[in-house]
């Protein structure tokens, strides 16, 4: 199963599941295997993993399953609790999660043994009063089960000897974390079936996305710092805004291309791209203050080929001036042509200016993404632009539009049954007019032809 069917299958049940699963938060100090572990709970290669402390920094969960129950993992960044300035926001991220969790999986390097950090978190855990599963990671072979025997020191209970890299001792390990969660939930205490709309939160690095995800949350729901490309892996958050819940997706910034990208970065911008896949709508945030970047471009082409709604948040506004205001619409006619059905806001993330905006321009642009116009209106529009304006005569033939059909929805497809190949340009100018006519806010059209093969003659 793709990555992008897995993610598709997990919304699938989310939205029709009968109660929320509890949660598992995994924490530990940098470089002891929590990613590492993340994937061997989960079965595939999810989260970040590189050989190099502090790839993690928000807290990101997934979904797993263990002997047929659902349960929901929060990896989080390295936990120092000394820590100073973008490592002191990580820690905080790892205690918001473990507030959060049901159930605690703390990870401890058996090789290395218990450290004085271990015994500082520890000794947070034993204050937060939640089960705790302490996880001695790195035991490989028999021989090195002597080393997590030492770790009843931290007076969390037997330490479960497991090996994330190979799987040792893992399926002992959740069936512990089984042991350690509530009990299910009734159905009556879930609301209603249906699920959030998901919204990504796209942008190059730096221009604000984690910020104004934590502006709609109203928290710190993850680390923002000044360094380009703090976020690494994609962080779902679930938001009231306008009476309505809404799925947040913020994303590691997509930087030049992915071969530049190395190492974490790399599969970073795969997982962005998975995040936009498993999204309904694209919120692509731009720097106001800043001349168009080629990368702004890419984005919001991409968001276009994936056939998601779009709408273009421009940032920073507090920042621009008149004159910035002035050559800002210059660049906007010039370079986002295509893209000029997107709704626009402007917005500051940072003073939360003209944010509230952000909802009627998402539901502007989904409304459009599943707008579906009649055949027979369709049809008695397409009639009328093709007798005002027929398509130009190329090599003494002219192709002419003999049907048309709304193939489908999410984005709007169009059929156009022809008598042959109908130009490019043609085809932008039905397209044009189609949002002349209908709307279609927000949302890319697809326009296919399908060209009526000549019968030979008898």
């Amino acid at each position: 199963m793709s990555e992008f069917q897995h993610a598709e299958a997990i919304d699938v049940a989310i939205e029709h599941d009968v109660a929320p699963p509890p949660v598992v938060a995994i924490v530990g100090r940098p470089n002891v295997g929590k990613s590492t572990l993340v994937n061997r709970i989960l079965g595939r290669r999810e989260a970040v993993v590189e050989d190099v402390p502090g790839v993690t920094r928000d807290r990101v969960a997934y979904d797993a399953t263990w002997s047929g129950r659902r349960f929901t993992v929060v990896d989080t960044g390295g936990w120092e609790p000394n820590a100073e300035g973008l490592a002191a926001a990580v820690a905080d991220q790892a205690r918001l999660a473990v507030d959060a969790a049901d159930a605690v999986l703390f990870v401890v390097d058996a090789t290395v043994g218990s450290t004085d950090t271990d015994e500082a978190v520890a000794d947070v855990l034993r204050r937060a009063k939640k089960p705790v599963v302490l996880a001695a990671n790195k035991v490989d072979d028999a021989r090195a089960e002597a080393d997590a025997t030492a770790l009843w020191s931290l007076g969390l209970g037997e330490p479960r000897p497991v090996s994330a890299l190979h799987g040792r001792g893992s399926g002992d390990l959740l069936d512990a974390v089984l042991e350690a969660l509530p009990e299910e939930a009734p159905p009556e205490t879930y609301g209603a079936a249906g699920g959030p709309r998901r919204v990504a939160l796209l942008g190059r690095p730096n221009v604000g996305k984690s910020s104004l995800l934590n502006k709609l949350a109203g928290e710190n729901r993850v680390v923002v710092d000044s360094v380009a490309g703090t976020t690494r892996d994609p962080v779902d958050e679930l938001i009231e805004l306008g009476g309505e819940t809404w799925r947040f997706i913020d994303t590691a910034g997509i930087r030049r291309r992915v071969r530049e990208s190395q190492g974490a970065d790399f599969y970073a911008t795969l997982r962005t791209r998975s995040a936009l896949e498993r999204s309904e709508v694209a919120v692509v945030l731009v720097d106001a203050s800043e001349p168009l970047a080629e990368q702004d471009l890419r984005i919001i082409s991409m968001v276009i080929e994936s056939g998601r709604a779009l709408v273009l948040a421009y940032n920073k506004w507090d920042l621009v001036d008149e004159e910035r205001r002035h050559f800002l619409d210059r660049e906007i006619d010039r370079q986002l042509h295509h893209a000029r059905w997107a709704p626009r806001v402007n917005i500051s993330a940072r003073t939360g200016r003209h944010v509230e905006k952000l909802v009627p321009a998402i539901d502007t642009a989904l409304a459009g993404w599943g707008e579906r116009v009649p055949t027979a209106r369709l049809n008695s529009f397409m009639t009328d632009l093709v007798a005002a304006r027929p398509h130009p005569v190329r090599g003494g033939k002219q192709p002419k539009v003999l049907f048309a059909t709304q193939a489908g929805v999410q984005p709007p497809r169009f059929v156009l049954f022809t008598s042959g190949f109908l130009e490019v340009g043609y085809r932008r100018f039905v397209e044009r007019r189609l949002r002349e006519d209908f709307g279609f806010e927000g949302t890319p059209i697809e326009i296919s032809m399908k060209i009526r093969e000549k019968r030979p003659r008898k």
